[in-house]
């Protein structure tokens, strides 16, 4: 017999036994789709934390940091070395921030706020995962980019003397969501000059106190980017976050400008950051980096205590998926040792004609194998269904009211070919003692007996 003779035969017998096909198809893709959503619940959600771990816990990056307390003592973090890095493998970007100190700024029709002040590539931002609302880097001199918080809060000075005045006679929890409420509503600082005076008012280093010092002029700089609101989070979390970027040669300037600094004076970096193209090769990057004498920070162990969990998981959804199998295993067994009673006639009659032991075997295991793959391609439209059902309920629910397209669940299509396996597997496996039942029948037995 050839094998589209075993198809036949098996096909016709599974038309045949309707009922019985449906049960054990139903069983068969149940937990073949248990172990294809397993999969792919775990890839996803796994796919999906490391898309947020990436983005706040900054997985694929690496923050160079200079201990050396002495403002006065060379760094070991040195534009030398910052080039040599942008030259290793793997490396993205490389961003240096020079903490400016806080600053106030006042908005050419009087409306005042602060912010924090850092010195920085300014074409880096966008590399760091800084997306732009408004405008786009400009490494000129007086240009600022203002975070999303900076925009917040900018109020003129009677409405600041008014609101802590009511906060001062009244206390009250209704007046301090008032509060928060004005601090929270953004005000259009795009395109707008803006001038920049420091809060400090230390004296100047190298003057006894009580003499005169020089006071700080204000710097003027012009607003040519505002940074994307970060998603899910609401305003009122952004307000204390006032972070402003300006070009080294503008940070240089506004820090002469406020009688802090000289041109002599090394440049001290608060931080630099290093973009590396996965989180697989921050450690590598990381070793490199460390045998230039600098100290470093990375979050992978938070990547890799995440990961064990996630396998965890799928091993425990995986599982599941296995045990629906084997008990869809047992009725596909069931289904076919009565199926060979009950064709006890039509065995004896092909032992009769000649049909050997190999040839029921197969025929049986053939039949069994053909109930795994009907099982296998329903159990792929019953994951799908289930994925889409999954994805709907998280677009309903979805709460972050984010610009960008909700994260769902996926199928890989590697998951696939899997799902088939194991389904036709147990239709092999499940049909082997049938099948070895079958075959042992004897013919003349089976003939007189029917």
């Amino acid at each position: 017999m050839k094998l589209k003779d075993y198809l036949r035969l098996g096909w016709d017998q599974l038309q045949r036994r309707k009922v019985v096909t449906a049960l054990c198809t139903v069983g068969i893709a149940i937990g073949s789709a248990s172990i294809m959503v397993a999969l792919g619940f775990g890839e996803s959600i796994q796919h999906y934390s490391q898309k947020q771990m990436s983005f706040y816990l900054k997985t694929d990056e690496i923050t160079i940091v200079d201990q050396n307390s002495d403002p006065n003592s060379p760094s070991k973090v040195t534009s030398s070395k910052l080039d040599l890095i942008r030259t290793f493998p793997h490396v993205k970007s490389v961003a240096s921030f020079q903490d400016l100190g806080q600053f106030r700024f006042t908005v050419d029709d009087g409306k005042e706020s602060y912010l924090d002040l850092k010195a920085t590539e300014l074409s880096t931002l966008e590399d760091f995962d800084s997306k732009f609302q408004q405008g786009e880097a400009s490494d000129q001199d007086n240009n600022i980019v203002l975070n999303y918080g900076a925009t917040l809060g900018v109020l003129d000075t009677k409405t600041q003397e008014v609101r802590n005045k009511l906060m001062q006679q009244n206390p009250s929890k209704e007046q301090s969501e008032t509060y928060r409420q004005m601090g929270a509503i953004p005000y259009p600082l795009y395109q707008k000059q803006i001038s920049l005076k420091s809060n400090s008012n230390q004296e100047q280093p190298g003057n006894p106190s009580g003499t005169n010092t020089i006071q700080p002029n204000e710097v003027t700089v012009r607003v040519v980017g505002v940074l994307k609101k970060p998603d899910g989070l609401p305003e009122s979390m952004l307000q204390g976050n006032k972070a402003a970027y300006v070009s080294p040669e503008t940070g240089l300037k506004i820090l002469q400008a406020q009688n802090k600094s000289s041109t002599n004076r090394p440049v001290q970096y608060s931080e630099v950051r290093v973009k590396v193209d996965s989180s697989m090769n921050v450690k590598q990057v990381d070793e490199m980096i460390k045998k230039l004498q600098l100290t470093t920070q990375t979050n992978l162990y938070q990547e890799d205590r995440m990961k064990g969990e996630f396998a965890i998981v799928r091993l425990l959804l995986t599982g599941v998926g296995l045990f629906v199998l084997f008990v869809a295993s047992i009725s596909i067994v069931v289904a076919m040792t009565m199926s060979t009673h009950q064709r006890r006639r039509q065995i004896g009659i092909m032992k009769v004609l000649g049909a050997n032991l190999k040839q029921i075997r197969n025929m049986f295991i053939v039949e069994s194998s053909l109930l795994g793959m009907l099982g296998g391609f329903v159990g792929i439209l019953l994951s799908y269904w289930v994925i889409w059902g999954i994805n709907l309920l998280i677009i309903k629910f979805d709460s972050t009211n984010s610009s960008d397209p909700v994260e769902i669940l996926f199928i890989s299509f590697w998951i696939l070919p899997v799902g088939m396996f194991f389904a036709i597997m147990t239709g092999v496996l499940s049909g082997l003692y049938p099948a070895v039942k079958a075959s042992r029948t004897d013919a003349l037995t089976a003939i007189k007996r029917e």
